[in-house]
């Protein structure tokens, strides 16, 4: 094995590794959103690099601490972030992602400055000799979720449930799309799921597919579909789809035939969600507001609020979501949850409906909100199992709808959503 400097191994690939760290170090040391720090990269970074830089980061941010414990036997102390970050990419790429010892060790060397650089070359080498044998025996379901989100599944769903969940972020998610026509045939190779959506295998680039730049489909899971779906909109309604970007539940709204209001308070989300409805090439209204407050009482005839919250039920597609999140940002996002389920009562007409969906794991952002319907002057409208085909373990005894990430698990899973339908109390009738 020639030197692990030789300008034949630290050439190819570097680009991308220097991607994936940038990546890593703005996840794990600012605390910046994965997607937000890709946004970031140089414009001028190869898209290739790009992606493939991306995907060792998620990797690793899916993997850490099985990666950290095949590490940390190596090291006689702590190192710098920068070497620790080499590490992990090296690491990753030798036991996940497949990568011949020479690139994976000669470009994790590259990243780091020189003092540092014998230590990650000895480290990885002899990670490398051991192969993906070095992570058998971990407890990687456990070792790869932090506690307080290991404790709080532990509670809401027991031992077993908490371990399949964990066990369902190890793996990339697959490609779900929602189609605009309901007749309209799926990309080749697309399994049709038994709700409608359909599903190609993770890593398809959507931008590629056949009928993206025309508007025949958008990026949806599974889970986020059920929502509009069960709010069953009807023609000609006046709806309001609370904190509606990106506009994929927006979309389902106007294709049934809805009058739809979308209220989005980021300006820039705002923007993408005007973007996605050109491209599908459907009519809303865009409002730019706060959803807590905006809105004439009793306007609609049904309102849709999916609210934002800590998004432990995406973790498949947003692997730094367990390393960004702390458990004092569930009481505070139930806390904005509260205010927005509020409003949308609100806005409801008398017999009006209501669908209200978080995409966390966490009970507190969930079935906690239950409780405060009655005072809203909401009824609980149950869901039934023949709403969502396929599905009859998401159906609550109590008539709500909880989707995890190990539902579906033959098929790649879906995302975390928990979904309650409510009716508003008509008026009485006077005198």
């Amino acid at each position: 094995m020639p030197p692990a400097s030789s300008p034949s191994r630290t050439a190819s690939g570097l680009p991308t590794r220097r991607a994936a760290l940038a990546l890593l170090e703005a996840v794990l040391d600012r605390r910046r959103p994965l997607e937000e720090a890709l946004d970031a990269l140089p414009a001028a970074l190869d898209p290739r690099d790009r992606a493939a830089g991306h995907r060792i980061a998620s990797t690793v941010l899916r993997r850490l601490g099985s990666l950290d414990a095949v590490i940390e036997p190596f090291l006689r102390r702590a190192p710098p972030p920068v070497v620790r970050h080499a590490l992990r990419i090296g690491a990753a790429e030798l036991l996940l992602l497949g990568t011949p010892p020479h690139a994976a060790v000669a470009s994790a060397v590259a990243l780091v400055p020189k003092p540092f650089a014998g230590l990650v070359n000895a480290v990885l080498r002899r990670i490398a000799e051991q192969g993906p044998a070095a992570l058998e025996g971990l407890d990687a379901e456990r070792l790869d979720t932090p506690a307080w989100l290991w404790s709080a599944w532990h509670a809401a769903y027991g031992p077993e449930a908490a371990r399949t969940i964990a066990a369902a972020h190890r793996a990339p998610a697959p490609l779900d799309l929602t189609p605009v026509r309901a007749e309209a045939s799926p990309p080749e190779g697309a399994e049709v799921l038994p709700t409608g959506s359909w599903r190609l295998p993770p890593g398809t680039r959507v931008t590629e597919l056949p009928g993206f730049a025309e508007g025949a489909f958008f990026v949806q899971d599974a889970a986020a579909a059920l929502p509009a779906r069960l709010l069953a909109p009807r023609p000609g309604e006046r709806i309001a789809d609370l904190c509606a970007a990106p506009g994929g539940k927006t979309a389902q709204l106007v294709l049934a035939g809805a009058a739809v209001t979308a209220v989005e308070r980021d300006p820039k989300r705002a923007a993408r969600l005007r973007e996605n409805l050109a491209r599908l090439r459907l009519p809303a209204e865009v409002v730019e507001a706060d959803a807590a407050v905006w809105g004439e009482a009793g306007a609609c005839d049904a309102v849709l609020l999916d609210a934002p919250c800590t998004a432990t039920g995406t973790i498949r597609r947003h692997p730094d979501v367990p390393h960004l999140k702390r458990p004092r940002d569930v009481p505070s996002a139930a806390e904005a949850q509260a205010r927005l389920f509020a409003n949308a009562a609100r806005l409801l007409r008398p017999g009006g409906r209501l669908v209200f969906a978080t995409c966390s794991l966490q009970p507190e952002e969930g079935e906690a909100h239950l409780a405060r319907a009655a005072a809203l002057g909401l009824a609980l409208d149950p869901v039934r199992p023949e709403e969502v085909p396929g599905l009859p373990e998401a159906v609550a005894p109590g008539g709500w709808l909880r989707t995890r990430p190990d539902f579906w698990a033959a098929r790649g899973g879906m995302d975390g959503f928990f979904v309650a339908r409510f009716t508003k109390a008509k008026a009485p009738p006077a005198g």
